[in-house]
């Protein structure tokens, strides 16, 4: 018998195709017995994949044991492979294809394929893998938001028109709070199996349920309508601001079940498209919906791949410190720096932050403390529900930690107080004041980013981007004090 043996990240329809072969699926309790995940995290993927087997019914053998060894070799016959999601899961399958038989299908789940992203990398004439570049010819090969050859509003990027602060005097933005999925008998035997676990002594980060995410395509399709009635309008203009009272904001949400597999990038980003020629939701929020979804999402994807094993290891700015504990446990007790405090608070209660929270705050604190790139890697991975290998290398060695020197961003991704003042409401309650470098109510991120300056001033002296901030390092009368104060 052949069975298409599915991970757990490849839950949708279109990882089946017509193939008339059952579905196999493993659940192995080894994963969570050697890393520490967010509860969260784990409820919600072993709800997705018991969800999808009670769906498939008879046409799916789910096997729960120790280990994928334990429920293959309860398993006999040919295998049916669609490419894993993790250099690791690829390995394993590589030494599990020379005892049996595996027929191996392209990934999905991505608006590319590794074969078409590779063309466009090794094209004649590419000096650099610009994120700009690729989204453009992503838009001109699926015809999104296109108006013949010409990107419709004959502009390909509003990224000016999307990055407002939030607005004064308002705790919210206003917008209609999500709608959650509701918890059925199958969450119900996952979070006893999890109590359970947590009793013979697997250990979990943050705090447990309800769920928040959707687990089931029907689910997602519901968040999907939802995000487009209620706040795509409001997305672009807000996507770069932060709120400390209102962590949804006006996000999608989805990232989760899409990277479960549960939708298909393409069918969301043209789902989007439609309300822009419906007229209900503005050209800029919709074009900053596509740079994520097909840009940027994909853009990571393939870099994960294209740049090889060895990225994750990359250490440009030998960055060694291990990460405080009170960090690494999501205890946003740890700091009294407010954005810290709410950025962790969110993660621990839900495990999820948006995209600038988990980019200038948590990454931006980890950069300055000279934290190792991997350890923050990791810790990213398991603490963030729609988290993964392939989502956490690029995004944090490259994008977030500068650790790969260059490859991926130009510059670091780093800030001081002020953009913080700027693009959030979390200043005005905090202790610290963020035009301060030096002092008891000093920033932490106001010093830290002149530290970090300073530290790396031979790198980045050259660099275009960086001159200026470089050059503000001279202005600094106060300079001595300011690295005195090196935590």
């Amino acid at each position: 018998m052949t069975y298409r043996w599915l991970f757990g990240d490849q839950l949708g329809p279109h990882f089946l195709d017509d193939t008339e072969a059952p579905v196999l699926m493993i659940e192995s309790t080894s994963v969570l017995r050697r890393r520490t995940f967010h509860r969260q995290k784990a409820h919600l993927v072993l709800s997705a994949m018991r969800h999808r087997a009670a769906e498939l019914g008879s046409g799916c053998r789910y096997v729960r044991t120790e280990t994928y060894r334990d429920g293959l070799a309860e398993v006999s016959g040919r295998l049916e492979v669609i490419q894993p999601t993790s250099w690791a899961a690829v390995r394993f399958v590589d030494r599990l294809a020379s005892k049996r038989e595996i027929v191996r299908h392209p990934a999905r789940g991505f608006s590319a394929s590794r074969a078409e992203f590779d063309a466009w990398a090794q094209s004649r004439g590419r000096r650099r893998l610009l994120l700009e570049d690729f989204y453009r010819d992503n838009r001109r090969r699926l015809g999104l938001l296109m108006d013949g050859a010409e990107p419709v509003g004959g502009r390909w990027n509003f990224d000016a028109q999307n990055r407002e602060p939030p607005p004064k005097r308002r705790s919210s933005l206003g917008v209609p709070e999500p709608a959650w999925p509701t918890e059925d008998a199958i969450d119900a035997g996952v979070r006893a199996d999890l109590d359970r676990l947590a009793v013979e002594g697997v250990e979990f980060l943050g705090e447990d349920g309800p769920r928040l995410f959707a687990a089931t395509r029907s689910e997602a399709l519901a968040a999907l309508d939802d995000f487009i009635q209620h706040r795509l309008p409001e997305f672009g203009r807000y996507e770069d601001a932060m709120m400390g009272a209102d962590r949804w904001m006006a996000h999608l949400l989805l990232s989760a079940p899409l990277n479960l597999g549960l939708l298909d990038p393409v069918e969301v980003a043209s789902a989007v498209e439609q309300a822009y020629f419906e007229g209900r939701a503005p050209l800029a929020a919709v074009e900053g919906f596509l740079r994520q979804v097909i840009g940027w999402r994909d853009y990571i994807w393939h870099l994960y791949w294209y740049l090889g094993e060895d990225y994750r290891r990359h250490n440009a700015l030998n960055q060694a410190r291990s990460i405080d504990g009170w960090f690494a446990a999501l205890d946003p007790e740890g700091t009294e720096a407010a954005c810290v405090r709410s950025t962790l608070a969110s993660v621990r209660q839900s495990g999820w932050a948006h995209h600038i929270p988990r980019l200038m705050v948590l990454g931006g604190y980890a950069l300055q403390h000279r934290w190792s790139p991997q350890q923050v890697t990791d810790w990213f991975h398991r603490s963030f529900v729609d988290g993964y290998d392939w989502v956490m290398v690029p995004n944090v060695v490259g994008m977030s930690q500068h650790a790969d020197g260059g490859i991926l961003a130009t510059k670091p991704y780093l800030s001081g107080g002020a953009y913080m003042n700027r693009m959030s409401d979390y200043c005005g309650g905090c202790r610290y004041d963020p035009k301060k470098r030096v002092g008891e109510d000093a920033c932490p991120f106001t010093g830290g980013y002149w530290r970090f300056l300073h530290r790396h001033r031979e790198r980045f002296e050259a660099n275009p981007r960086m001159r200026p901030a470089i050059r503000g390092l001279d202005r600094l009368a106060d300079l001595d004090q300011v690295l005195a104060d090196e935590p």
